[in-house]
C-alpha cells in the first residue's frame, strides 16, 4: 500500500466526478461558448459575493492574473517572505508582469497588520505600493489560517493607504471549514481573490480569479496572453462544479486525519506547529536525520512526503487518504523519526 502525503493535488478524479465530466455540455470557451464554464464561473463569484470569476488552467496562473490586475509594471507588490506567490511561481511577477515585489519576515498566519502598515510606500515615495497579498490557508506555515480579525484589521490598512488586497485563497476552502467564516465574509474583504479547485476539493485541474466584472473582463484578455484560453474546457469545470457541490464539507474528515497524524507524532518533539487544517509541518532542525533523508526513508516504506526546506517535511491529507493510510503514515514515521 502507498501513503501519499506530498499534497492533496495528487488525488484522483472519483468515479462520479468522471461520469459528470463525461455528460458535461460544452462549447468554445474562448469565444465565451462553454455553459459549463460560465456556470462555474458564476457559482463561484457568487459563493464569494463578488460580481464576476474567471477560470484559469492553474493557480499560479490565477495568482498572476490577479496580480497584473492590481499592480502595473514597475510598480510595487508587499507580501511574505514565504508566500507562494514570491516563493513557488518561478518569479512570474517580474518575468510576466513587471512587478516589483517586496516582502516582511515570514511569520505564517501571525501577521501583525501594523507591520504591513509601515512598510506601504505612498505615491512619490520610491516604488509605490499598489497591492498587498495574503495566503489563505498558509501552505509553508502548515496550512495555518489568518483569523478573520486580523484580516479585517489589514483590510483597514490597505483601504487607508490606496491600496489593493488579494487573497491567495488556493485552499481557502479549509479556512472556511476549520473556522466557519462564511466565504462572502471572506470574499468581501479583498479586491481579488484566486481559488483552487485541484487541491483539497479534488478536481483534476482548474482555478478561478475572482473580482469586479470590470477586472474580470481585463483578466481575460491577460489569460489570453499568457496562453491560458482554453477551448471545450466544460469537461473540467464540470469536474469543479461536482467537487464544490461534493467535496467541500467533508474537508473537515480532512482536518480531523491531519490532527491525527500530528497527535501521533507529537511525542518526536519534531511538530513545527499545531495542525489547523489538512497539513502537519515537522521541522527536523534537532532530528538525526534531514528532509530528504526522512523522504528516501519513508518512501522505501511506501510512505511519500514533501521535504519542503532541508530541516522542513510537510505532510498533507486529503480526499484519497483514508483511516488505514493514517495508521500506517504514523507508523512508518513513528520509526523512522525515533530513529
Amino acid at each position: 500500500m502507498t501513503v501519499d502525503l506530498r499534497s492533496d493535488t495528487v488525488t484522483r478524479p472519483t468515479a462520479a466526478m468522471r461520469a459528470a465530466m463525461a455528460e458535461a455540455e460544452v462549447g468554445d470557451d474562448v469565444y465565451g461558448e462553454d455553459p459549463t464554464v460560465a456556470a462555474l464561473e458564476a457559482d463561484v463569484a457568487d459563493l464569494f459575493g463578488h460580481e464576476a470569476a474567471l477560470f484559469t488552467p492553474s493557480g499560479s496562473m490565477a495568482n498572476q492574473i490577479a496580480l497584473q490586475l492590481l499592480v502595473p509594471p514597475g510598480e510595487e507588490l508587499l507580501c511574505d517572505a514565504d508566500a507562494h506567490v514570491v516563493t513557488y511561481e518561478i518569479g512570474a511577477a517580474a518575468a510576466i508582469g513587471g512587478i516589483s515585489t517586496r516582502t516582511w519576515p515570514a511569520v505564517g498566519a501571525d501577521l501583525d497588520p501594523d507591520v504591513v502598515a509601515g512598510m506601504i510606500r505612498p505615491e512619490g515615495y520610491g516604488v509605490p505600493t499598489r497591492a498587498v497579498a495574503i495566503e489563505q490557508t498558509h501552505n509553508r506555515a502548515g496550512g495555518g489560517v489568518f483569523p478573520l480579525a486580523t484580516l479585517r484589521e489589514l483590510r483597514g490598512v490597505t483601504a487607508a493607504a490606496g491600496v489593493a488586497l488579494h487573497c491567495d485563497g488556493a485552499r481557502i476552502w479549509h479556512a472556511h471549514v476549520a473556522d466557519g467564516v462564511p466565504l462572502r465574509e471572506y470574499g468581501g474583504l479583498f479586491d481579488t481573490l484566486s481559488v483552487c479547485l485541484s487541491k483539497g476539493l479534488g478536481a483534476p485541474v482548474g482555478s478561478l480569479v475572482v473580482g469586479s466584472a470590470e477586472r474580470i473582463g481585463r483578466a481575460r484578455w491577460i489569460r489570453k496572453r499568457m496562453g491560458g484560453g482554453m477551448r471545450q474546457a466544460g469537461v473540467l469545470a464540470a469536474a469543479g462544479r461536482y467537487a464544490l457541490r461534493e467535496h467541500l464539507d467533508r474537508l473537515a474528515v480532512d482536518h480531523e486525519r491531519a490532527a491525527r497524524l500530528a497527535d501521533a507524532l507529537a511525542p518526536t518533539g519534531l511538530l513545527a506547529r499545531p495542525a489547523r487544517t489538512n497539513i502537519v509541518a515537522l521541522d527536523l532542525t534537532k532530528a538525526a536525520l534531514d528532509a530528504p533523508a526522512v523522504c528516501a526513508a519513508a518512501g522505501e516504506r511506501g510512505v511519500l512526503v514533501s521535504a519542503m526546506g532541508p530541516r522542513l517535511l510537510r505532510l498533507v491529507t486529503h480526499l484519497d487518504l483514508d483511516d488505514a493510510g493514517i495508521d500506517r503514515a504514523i507508523e512508518v514515521l513513528t520509526d523512522i523519526l525515533r530513529g
